[in-house]
Parts: C-alpha cells; sequence; structure tokens
C-alpha cells in the first residue's frame, strides 16, 4: 500500500521540483488564463454557463502550458546542457522518455478541456500545437532565417489570448454581426469591437512576451550560437538585442494603453499597467546603456522583471474586471 502511495506522490512530487515556479507565478498564470475569456465576455451577469467556459479554458491552457514546457525539455536538451545544466533531463533527473510521458498526458488534457469548451477550440489548440511541435523539434535550429526562433516563440502565449475570445464567440456569442458557419465544427458569432480587442490583445501579448525573451537571449547566447538557433542575440549582436529589447517594450505598453481604450478595462487597470510599464523601461533602458561586460548580468534581471511584468499585466486585467463584476451586482 505504501509502495502504490510512494507511486502515485512521486510524478507530483517530481513536477513541484522540476523548475523553481515561484508561487505568485503559478497564481498569475490562473489569472491570466481566466482573465482573457472573462474580458471576451465584458461586465455582465455570470450564470453556470460561463463558469463552466472559463474553468475549461482554464485548465485546458495551463495543461497546455506544463505540455509546452516540457516538450521544450524534452527538445531543448542539448542546448541547456550548455545555458541551463540543473534542468531535468541534463541533470539526470528524469530521461527523455519518462519525460515525453508526462508531456503526453498534459497535451491529453489540453485537447480533452479544449474539445470540452468547443470543437474549433480544439482545432485551435491541434494547429498550435503542431507548430510548436514543428517549431521546437526542426524549425529553430534548421530555419536559417535572422532570428528565428524568438520572432516565432510568442506564438505560444498569442494562443492565450485567441484561446479565451474563441471561447466566447464559439461557445456564448454575445453578437450576431460576424457570422461563420464552420462545416462540422459549429460557429463564430462576435462582433467587428470584439475582433479589435482581441487583434490589440494579441499584438500586446507579442511584443511584451518577446521583450523579455530576447533579453534572456543575451544570456543564453553562447549556448544558442553553439547550437546554431538564431535569435536576435546570435543574429544581431547582443547589443543590438538590447535596444530591439526596448523598442518591444515600448510598442508593448503602447498596445496596453489602446487596451484600455477600446475595452471595458477602468482605471484600476490603467493606473497599474502604466506604473509597471515605466518600471521595465526603467529596466530596460538600463541594460540598453550597460557596458558589454555587464550585459549579461542586467539581462537575466530584465529577462525576469520583463516575464513579471507580461504576468501582472493580465493580473491587472482580471483585477480591473473583478472589481467591476462587484459593482455590477451590488449595485
Amino acid at each position: 500500500m505504501a509502495k502504490e502511495k510512494d507511486l502515485i506522490k512521486r510524478p507530483f512530487s517530481f513536477l513541484f521540483s522540476w523548475r523553481t515556479f515561484p508561487s505568485y507565478e503559478l497564481m498569475s498564470y490562473f489569472l491570466m488564463f481566466t482573465s482573457v475569456p472573462m474580458l471576451a465576455f465584458g461586465i455582465q451577469s455570470y450564470d453556470f454557463e460561463i463558469i463552466k467556459i472559463v474553468v475549461f479554458t482554464v485548465i485546458c491552457l495551463y495543461s497546455g502550458f506544463f505540455a509546452a514546457l516540457i516538450w521544450n525539455d524534452i527538445t531543448d536538451a542539448d542546448i541547456d546542457s550548455v545555458a541551463h545544466p540543473n534542468r531535468p533531463i541534463p541533470s539526470g533527473r528524469i530521461s527523455k522518455s519518462k519525460f515525453f510521458s508526462v508531456a503526453l498526458i498534459f497535451s491529453a488534457l489540453t485537447f480533452l478541456f479544449a474539445f470540452l469548451v468547443s470543437p474549433l477550440c480544439l482545432l485551435l489548440v491541434g494547429f498550435a500545437a503542431l507548430f510548436v511541435t514543428f517549431h521546437d523539434k526542426f524549425l529553430k535550429k534548421k530555419v536559417k532565417l535572422p532570428a528565428y526562433s524568438e520572432i516565432f516563440t510568442p506564438i505560444q502565449w498569442i494562443v492565450v489570448a485567441i484561446f479565451g475570445f474563441f471561447a466566447i464567440w464559439t461557445a456564448l456569442p454575445q453578437s450576431n454581426e460576424i457570422f461563420i458557419n464552420v462545416a462540422y465544427l459549429g460557429v463564430i458569432k462576435t462582433d467587428i469591437n470584439a475582433v479589435k480587442q482581441m487583434l490589440i490583445l494579441v499584438v500586446f501579448v507579442y511584443f511584451a512576451d518577446n521583450a523579455y525573451d530576447l533579453a534572456e537571449g543575451i544570456v543564453d547566447v553562447e549556448g544558442d550560437r553553439i547550437h546554431s538557433v538564431k535569435t536576435y542575440a546570435t543574429s544581431f549582436g547582443v547589443k543590438n538585442a538590447a535596444k530591439i529589447s526596448f523598442i518591444w517594450f515600448l510598442t508593448a505598453g503602447i498596445m496596453g494603453i489602446i487596451l484600455f481604450f477600446i475595452t471595458v478595462l477602468s482605471f484600476v487597470f490603467l493606473i497599474l499597467f502604466i506604473c509597471i510599464w515605466l518600471y521595465i523601461m526603467y529596466n530596460s533602458l538600463k541594460l540598453l546603456t550597460s557596458k558589454k561586460e555587464d550585459m549579461k548580468k542586467i539581462a537575466a534581471i530584465v529577462g525576469r522583471r520583463g516575464f513579471d511584468f507580461f504576468l501582472l499585466s493580465f493580473n491587472f486585467i482580471f483585477l480591473d474586471l473583478v472589481v467591476q463584476l462587484l459593482f455590477h451586482y451590488f449595485n
């Protein structure tokens, strides 16, 4: 009996120790995955159906997040042996075959809950999974396009923005202004304003994610060069990568402010967002103006804080929407 319990506990204990996820980061993912369908749904009364869609969306995206990270660890084991030797496969804590089994479980959960939202959401997740698989396994080491790896890496996070809106458009449509009937998969019902909101969120996700990824690419530049991975740092040099990262953070901030103007978001979001945006711009400027010998150290800080900027932006969206919903219910 004790052995059986140990077999059940072992995979979970490994997952919790697999990477050093701060508790606030794990909670931030939950708030991120919750905030997008809430933003698409707007400020109105919640019933069982919308709660179900939000819950299924969170489980689907959370499973997909872990699946993508594990697949990345499997395909990047050779690069990680140089850049991140403490990760599970390079350190010998788990074999590729066992990690492959774990990835399959999370992938299955992703597809199951995507289907429970709608067949069209399943199709979206399927396309994303195929792209990520080919990108991680083959394309980012084979394609010679400069900075190819970092140009396409944000697609994994863009899926979060698109999925949240598609979940509402396909399962709980709010408008019939745009009506698209997809044979055997169902219909998409929405309006032009909702499409604009999704597109601005997608652009924000792309530049916010890419900005901190460029900084992290400066840290990993030696390992990426050894394995011919095309990042901004390996393609254009670390100084130019720092300049582009700064511009991307600037663009992300502008997109966040536009999102405030075209969605139901209030000044609760705007004030908090501008504060963290100015903070990350200050840190990015420090990286841009630093000496070459100090760049890796500062880039590691910008990469970490840039990711926090990315996550907290969604946390502030969630906070804003919850505050507004409370006013909606009690007024």
